[in-house]
């Protein structure tokens, strides 16, 4: 049977999320399901907006952050510790699909606003609860941000220079996997209540999403009693794996997790001979030998423009990326045949670029509606949707509840 579809329409249009979250893995998370045609109603204090609005670089006073994680979600201001406040989120949260918050545990519920409560009035409410340390354990109640995330889960450890300390990203890694692993859980719950009818609760705790990535780290330590070493940009698991500088002062990253194509690569820079070694044919024993390896690899980079290098190795059938900053992304053909970066107009900026929705879909593909809005710029509006008059908006307005 075919299914008729209207390509504009995105996937998830008809769902409505409310993103009462601040900062990163929660907005994000909410902003994913924006991109793919969700309703995203943000809710924000009336006097404290979202931190992230100032976070980060900004043109003629306009925060540029705020601009993409703001992106397709309709703003509105709620006080959710006043009454009148608790009152207008209870009607919000009765037409929503989804809620995403991300308060220390125990606070919604001070506020009258708990899952019991939420979905009493909406059983098929799916409430996504995003912290660093999860809704119960002995940090349940630490303050949680992505750096402790990335601290605590054994990224920084394994992160850096062998001799130099642990590193920590210079962006939210955590914050940005936790945000995934949220919209991935959303999903499943929604996919539940398609066969119970019924919502429930998501707990995402931003330490957890980050360890599931760094591999089988935990066996390791299980059966060995062995933690992973801090490599550089060194593999423990193959070779050559690094980082090289070209003559004209660029770089480039080489990867050989597969055998064949490590074997490609020495051939290409003029060591065959380092195949027939006994060590060459299993990764981890040709990490061993790192040293020799980043000598025949980087010296013939080394002599080589890098568009000289990428050449060379895409002919060879190796593995090879020249390492850009955002000024190469926004011109590389692929990046460009792919669609990544999606030019949007900007009411407050003009036209503006940023990376688009994370994949594609043949029938129903992500796109930005519109960017981060002002501060506040949809209250009357969706509480005129909610059936809120205009004499009790304005008195909620004058009680500072919206």
């Amino acid at each position: 049977m075919t299914v008729s579809r209207d390509p504009d329409a995105g996937a998830l249009a008809g769902l409505r999320v409310v993103d009462a979250s601040t900062l990163f893995a929660g907005p994000m998370a909410a902003m994913h399901l924006g991109d793919m045609g969700a309703d995203v109603i943000k809710v924000e204090h009336p006097r404290r907006p979202d931190p992230s609005r100032g976070h980060g670089a900004a043109k003629d006073g306009v925060n540029l952050w705020w601009k993409t994680l703001g992106r397709n979600k309709r703003t509105v201001t709620i006080d959710l510790g006043s009454e009148g406040g608790r009152e207008v989120f209870l009607a919000l949260a009765a037409t929503a699909d989804v809620v995403i918050e991300n308060f220390r545990p125990g606070t919604l519920e001070r506020w009258g606003l708990s899952y019991d409560e939420l979905s009493t009035r909406n059983p098929r409410l799916v409430l996504a609860r995003v912290t660093g340390f999860g809704q119960f354990g002995p940090y349940r109640s630490r303050p949680g941000f992505g750096t402790l995330a990335e601290a605590m889960s054994g990224f920084a450890a394994t992160t850096g220079e062998p001799d130099g300390p642990p590193t920590l990203p210079p962006f939210g890694l955590a914050d940005g996997v936790a945000s995934l692993a949220t919209a991935y859980a959303v999903m499943v719950a929604l996919a539940a209540r398609g066969t119970t009818g019924l919502g429930q609760v998501v707990d995402t705790a931003i330490i957890e999403p980050i360890l599931a990535m760094l591999g089988p780290q935990i066996t390791r330590w299980d059966q060995l009693r062995s933690v992973q070493p801090r490599t550089g940009n060194r593999s423990i698991n193959n070779a050559p794996r690094n980082t090289y500088r070209t003559v004209d002062g660029q770089w480039v990253a080489v990867s050989t997790s597969a055998q064949s194509v490590a074997e490609r690569v020495v051939r290409l820079v003029g060591r065959p001979d380092l195949v027939d070694e006994p060590w060459f044919a299993l990764g981890a024993d040709r990490a061993k030998h790192a040293e020799e390896l980043d000598e025949a690899v980087g010296g013939w980079i080394a002599k080589r423009t890098r568009d000289e290098v990428v050449s060379a190795f895409e002919e060879a059938q190796a593995a090879v990326a020249p390492i850009y900053t955002a000024a190469d992304i926004v011109e590389d053909p692929q990046f460009r045949a792919l669609g990544t970066i999606h030019e949007v107009d900007d009411p407050e900026l003009g036209p503006m670029l940023m990376q688009g929705p994370l994949f594609r879909l043949s029938g129903n593909d992500g796109v930005i509606r519109f960017t981060g809005r002002p501060h506040g710029a949809d209250t009357d509006a969706v509480l005129r949707e909610l059936g809120f008059s205009a004499e009790r908006v304005a008195e909620l307005r004058d009680g500072g509840a919206v």
